[in-house]
């Protein structure tokens, strides 16, 4: 009872055990974003060049979110950036190329129900950098696939909630 209130412990253990998730995906996502710093030094790519702290915010945060599964974060990255190297190879590194772009991306992602709204920025980075077809396996393809590993180490052993709610 508090203050003529009776609080039923359920409800307790219910605000901690959220608490507790709030801790853990915190913590997580402070972890994987130390760990693509360190890779981005030790391969000598630009951090800002490397698409994924939204999505790293995103997975480890809200896991149960339809976005935050394997389908929609792999196939995503993948997808997104595929477009922008089309586009960048169509019609040059322009803003415009880029805004459409990432258009195209949103629709495809939409329509192959892979939308990851972090994949969204893939194609503006390909477009304004004039990267190549090489930057879509790496980082983006083999960044997502080590996401997609970190993620369900972290949510099913760490974080103790079951991850993902289906692969694909």
């Amino acid at each position: 009872m508090c203050d003529g209130i009776a609080i039923a412990p359920t409800n307790v253990m219910q605000m901690e055990r959220q608490y507790g998730l709030m801790v853990a995906g915190a913590t997580g996502g402070s972890l994987a974003i130390g760990l693509m710093y360190l890779l981005s030094i030790q391969a000598e790519f630009p951090l800002a060049s490397i698409p994924f702290a939204t999505s790293i915010v995103l997975v480890t945060g809200t896991p149960e979110a339809a976005p935050a599964q394997p389908r929609a974060l792999v196939g995503g990255h993948i997808l997104s950036a595929l477009v922008g190297v089309i586009a960048l190879k169509l019609a040059g590194p322009e803003a415009w190329v880029a805004a459409l772009a990432v258009g195209l991306a949103m629709l495809a992602m939409l329509a192959t129900d892979t939308f990851h709204p972090p994949a969204g920025i893939n194609p503006l980075i390909i477009v304004m950098n004039s990267m190549s077809w090489s930057f879509v396996l790496i980082p983006v393809a083999a960044g997502a696939l080590l996401l997609l590993v970190y993620t369900f180490f972290w949510v099913n052993v760490v974080r103790r909630t079951p991850w993902p709610k289906r692969w694909f």
